[in-house]
């Protein structure tokens, strides 16, 4: 019985690709969430789902839109990059016109973003993907070179891509940040495509979990002086989170 229960909700959850703890009490209304919560876990270890916070996600459905490699880093700190992705869907709206990297992170604003009528410009194949499937979404994708490692696109001709292209919203996803380095990646030619991106956009939003802190990749794009808002995690230091609002960074 508590097999067939836990299959079921393995089924569930690939058949919809994300439900919540409130959407799984509904179909098993006569199961504790204490009992429901241990069933996602086992799931979990069994490598079908991806536990996020108040529910889960499908690993199928992570691994349909942005293959095997790309999905081992969206299955890594997922509750923060989860945070992080609501707090930035909420600052969206409608109307906007913005860019969005490539990043696990972005991958999960994508999933998190409401769909009203806006713009979205994106370096990123499992992004764009994610974003296709809402209705009132605009998708343009940025063509390119592909860089396998995170599925994005980057290329020297981007500026003439975005010379006629407006955007006043840059929200990027840093692999890696230190106070004195900044906020770098691991690709020169992505590093200069959003050093555009960002002085193209009236306000830069960067996204850094913080496992990302005290990293260093051989590219900084951006610095601290270049950011508008940093959307954290609960367990980012307060003392670094000082420093930002020390700089007049909004602090989210």
């Amino acid at each position: 019985m508590k097999r067939d229960r836990i299959s079921e909700i393995a089924e569930l959850i690939d058949k919809r690709g994300k439900m919540t703890l409130k959407q799984l009490q509904e179909h098993f209304p006569d199961v504790s969430q204490m009992t429901i919560r241990r069933d996602l876990f086992l799931l979990e270890e069994e490598g079908k789902i991806i536990r996020v916070r108040g529910g889960a996600m499908s690993v199928k459905d992570v691994q349909k839109t942005s293959g095997v490699p790309y999905t081992k880093k969206t299955t890594m700190h997922t509750d923060e990059k989860i945070q992080i992705a609501q707090k930035a869907a909420g600052l969206i709206d409608e109307g906007a016109s913005i860019f969005i990297d490539a990043g696990s992170t972005a991958l999960y604003l994508a999933k998190e973003m409401p769909d009203i009528k806006c713009n979205v410009f994106t370096n990123g194949l499992a992004v764009a993907t994610e974003l296709s499937k809402k209705k009132n979404v605009s998708v343009n994708l940025l063509g390119g070179p592909l860089i396998k490692e995170n599925l994005s696109t980057a290329s020297s001709l981007a500026s003439m891509y975005f010379a006629d292209h407006n955007f006043e919203l840059a929200i990027i996803s840093a692999t890696a940040f230190t106070p004195e380095n900044g906020f770098s990646c691991g690709s020169q030619m992505e590093a200069d495509l959003f050093k555009m991106v960002r002085q193209k956009a009236k306000f830069t939003y960067m996204m850094l979990d913080n496992s990302k802190i005290g990293k260093i990749k051989p590219y900084t794009f951006a610095r601290l002086e270049d950011i508008s808002v940093l959307i954290s995690d609960d367990a980012f230091p307060e003392g670094l989170k000082e420093q930002f609002k020390a700089m007049n960074i909004v602090v989210l």
